[in-house]
């Protein structure tokens, strides 16, 4: 009899797993998925056209919250934890639940979740959200196409939509950005992409991506999501920490596999951390894989109009999964504000009203800042009164993309942007040039 499966997941990572494990798989059937992590991905289901033979009616997806009662009534064999940035501890605590429960408890290794390529990949992975990886992967892009090869960025997946629809999406231009319906998580990740004339791929099915971005590409970076482990097989393996969070390297899941398995590890933000802490990361990513080459790099802060914020109450937007997933309390923004003088950081949660109020009390180690929820219209619109109730000033956008865009502001804003700056060697153009021509020669 077929193996009844429980796929733990927050819409990407488990989808793909299903998918290059679980479907047309005849010794297991996948009962259902669960969801944590995102706001109202729940409830649906994964579409018969996506799941394959075997499942008529599609796969429910129901809450995480309701673990072990569908343990008990779907009668499941096996639970599969597929998702990202979590402790050891989290992963142990539903690993115990679900051992008690009566099902076995799986992690599946990268090298059976990777899609071979027919080019060369180089994967940019971290291992926290926010370390910097999205700096990271424009400036390996950069290089790659400095170096005469055409790139196409391929995106961890972030289907919270009409999944059938999303399963493989191309972005060439921002008109694609309007007709796939992103949103504000999305457009952070893809549009600087589209500013530098890439090509974009995401979506569901990550081989049948594949399959369409080598058709134009000669080098494919795969640019990662929260610190998940590459869904393709990397030719050069790139991993970014954060030296404001030295142990997370190996206290998180599966942020350590990532270090574990780079060729290279970059060390970020070495020009804001402390001494002692960037010693601690670079202490501690030798002891986990002292075979791969050690990168320093800064992430400098570039503020539009930094005298605006002088002796001024400032309101400080920063990267929502930075502050949620990531568990930091400030980011690039807040740092650009006492840089410049402001006079006050305003604190936004008193006046954060319900979905945006709902994030603080879930994420309750958020500091004074607002993060930059858009996972739905209502985000967006909550989002948006938050900030006209907060009484500040000044705005402080360091959110990947310039919010504007997407929403009227009733206040003046300032835009902060950060790339990646490689101090010393080596440096990330000899070893992508060292890589590349390993690959062409092979």
């Amino acid at each position: 009899m077929a193996k009844r499966v429980l796929i733990l997941g927050a819409a990407g990572r488990d989808f793909h797993n299903f998918n290059v494990c679980f479907r047309g798989n005849g010794d297991y059937e996948v009962v259902a998925f669960t969801a944590a992590q995102i706001p109202d991905i729940e409830g649906r289901r994964y579409p018969p056209e996506l799941a394959g033979p075997g499942y008529p009616e599609g796969i429910p997806i129901v809450a995480e919250e309701d673990l072990l009662r569908t343990i008990r009534e779907q009668r499941v064999d096996l639970a599969v934890f597929s998702y990202s940035d979590v402790s050891h501890e989290h992963v142990m605590h539903l690993a115990t639940r679900t051992n008690a429960a009566g099902a076995d408890f799986w992690l599946l290794s990268p090298r059976h979740t990777m899609v071979e390529s027919s080019v060369p990949v180089i994967s940019v992975c971290a291992a926290r959200t926010g370390c910097g990886k999205s700096q990271t992967s424009r400036r390996v892009a950069e290089i790659v196409s400095g170096l005469g090869k055409r790139v196409v960025a391929v995106r961890h997946p972030m289907p919270y939509g009409d999944l059938v629809r999303q399963q493989v999406q191309r972005f060439a231009a921002y008109e694609d950005l309007a007709v796939h319906d992103v949103t504000i998580e999305e457009r952070e990740e893809y549009e600087p992409h589209l500013e530098a004339g890439r090509i974009v791929y995401a979506g569901i099915d990550y081989e049948a991506i594949l399959r369409e971005a080598e058709k134009e590409a000669e080098v494919v970076i795969w640019d990662g999501g929260n610190n998940d482990t590459s869904f393709f097989r990397p030719d050069l393996l790139i991993v970014v920490v954060d030296p404001h969070r030295p142990d997370h390297a190996e206290r998180y899941f599966p942020g350590e596999t990532n270090v574990r398995m780079a060729d290279v590890i970059v060390i970020n933000k070495i020009d804001s951390a402390d001494y002692d802490d960037i010693l601690l990361t670079r202490e501690i990513c030798q002891s986990l894989n002292p075979k791969a080459t050690i990168v320093d790099a800064a992430s400098p802060i570039f503020v539009d109009d930094g005298e605006m914020l002088r002796n001024k109450r400032v309101l400080v937007i920063e990267d929502g999964p930075t502050l949620t997933h990531g568990e930091m309390a400030y980011g690039a923004g807040w740092v650009a504000a006492k840089r410049h003088g402001a006079r006050e950081i305003v604190d936004p949660r008193p006046y954060a009203v319900r979905t945006i109020a709902d994030t603080y009390d879930r994420y309750p180690e958020t500091g004074h800042v607002l993060p930059a929820m858009g996972y739905g219209e209502q985000q967006v619109r909550d989002l948006t009164e938050t900030i006209e109730r907060t009484p500040a000033d000044v705005v402080v956008i360091a959110t990947p993309i310039d919010l504007r865009r997407l929403i009227e502001l009733d206040k003046p804003a300032v835009r902060v942007r950060y790339e990646l700056q490689v101090i010393g060697e080596p440096t990330l153009e000899s070893l992508i040039r060292e890589k590349l021509h390993e690959s062409v020669m092979a």
